[in-house]
C-alpha cells in the first residue's frame, strides 16, 4: 500500500507514534557505528532520523513507494540515499547492508514474505533483518479505540485486524517463511500523551492509512457521530494512548 498523502499529515497521525518506536527497533537490530543500514518503507523518515543519529547520513539508505514521502525523506536527511521503491523490489545489490529494518511496514507490503526475502537479499550473510508491526489484532494498537468506536456504529466495517503480522507471533512466522534464521520476537511500546480529545481526533481527518480513508468516506453526519462516539470512550483529559507493537529480528 502506498500512502499518497503529505508527509506532514503522516507526521501528525502515525509519525507521533513512530518516533517512539524507532530507538527500540534500532536496538533490536543491533545497529552500531561502522555499519551500513537500510530503512525499508521509510515514510517521511522517523526511523531514518534515528539511524542517521547513530551512524551518520552516509551510512544510511532508505526506500519508500510514496512520492511525497520520498521527497520529504530526502529533504529532511541530506546525504542519505533515498530511493523510490517498494519493499518487494529494492534497487540494491546483494549483500549491500549490514542490516535492513522495516518499521510499521510489513502489514502494508503487497507480499510480506517476498518483501522480507528482498530485505534479506540486500543484507550481507550474518546481517540482521528487523521489523515491527502494530498490535492491530489485539486491544493495544494505537488505533484500537478508533476501530472499537467504528464497530459499535458500523459492525461490518473492515478494520486492520487481519493484516499481515498484526497478531501475536505472526511476524516471526513471516520471518521464518522468508528463510531468516535465529528468529526472535519481542514487544515494543509507545505511550503517547495527549492534552485533549481534539489533539487525538484531528489527525484522523487527514486521510492517512486505512483509518483516515474510512473517515474520509463518511458523510458529515456520520463523521460527527463517529467523532462523538470516540469522545465518549476517552477516559478524560489529558489522557495517554498506550500502544504495543510486535517486533522480530532474524539473521541472514
Amino acid at each position: 500500500m502506498s500512502f499518497d498523502v503529505a508527509a506532514e499529515a503522516y507526521d501528525r497521525f502515525m509519525g507521533r507514534f513512530s518516533v517512539l518506536l524507532s530507538p527500540q527497533l534500532a536496538e533490536l537490530a543491533g545497529v552500531r557505528p561502522g555499519q551500513r543500514v537500510l530503512d525499508v518503507g521509510c515514510g517521511p523518515g522517523s526511523l531514518t532520523t534515528e539511524l542517521v543519529t547513530r551512524l551518520g547520513a552516509a551510512s544510511v539508505a532508505a526506500a519508500d513507494p510514496s512520492d511525497p514521502f520520498v521527497e520529504a525523506a530526502r529533504a529532511r536527511h541530506p546525504g542519505v540515499e533515498v530511493v523510490h521503491a517498494p519493499a518487494e523490489i529494492l534497487p540494491f545489490e546483494d549483500g549491500s547492508f549490514d542490516a535492513s529494518l522495516a518499521q510499521l511496514v510489513v502489514h502494508f507490503m503487497s507480499d510480506p514474505v517476498a518483501g522480507l526475502q528482498e530485505m534479506a537479499r540486500v543484507t550481507r550473510k550474518g546481517g540482521a533483518v528487523a521489523a515491527s508491526v502494530w498490535d492491530h489484532a489485539g486491544d493495544m494498537g494505537p488505533l484500537s479505540l478508533f476501530w472499537d468506536a467504528v464497530r459499535q456504529i458500523d459492525p461490518s466495517a473492515h478494520d486492520e485486524s487481519d493484516m499481515a503480522g498484526v497478531r501475536e507471533g505472526h511476524l516471526a512466522e513471516l520471518f521464518r517463511a522468508a528463510g531468516l534464521r535465529d528468529v526472535e520476537s519481542t514487544v515494543e511500546h509507545a505511550d503517547l500523551e495527549l492534552h485533549d480529545f481534539d489533539a487525538w481526533w484531528e489527525p484522523f481527518t487527514l486521510g492517512v492509512g486505512p483509518a483516515g480513508a474510512y473517515v474520509a468516506r463518511l458523510d458529515p453526519a456520520a463523521r460527527e457521530s463517529l467523532r462523538e462516539r470516540c469522545r465518549a470512550m476517552i477516559p478524560g483529559e489529558p489522557f495517554t494512548i498506550r500502544a504495543r507493537a510486535w517486533a522480530a529480528r532474524g539473521v541472514v
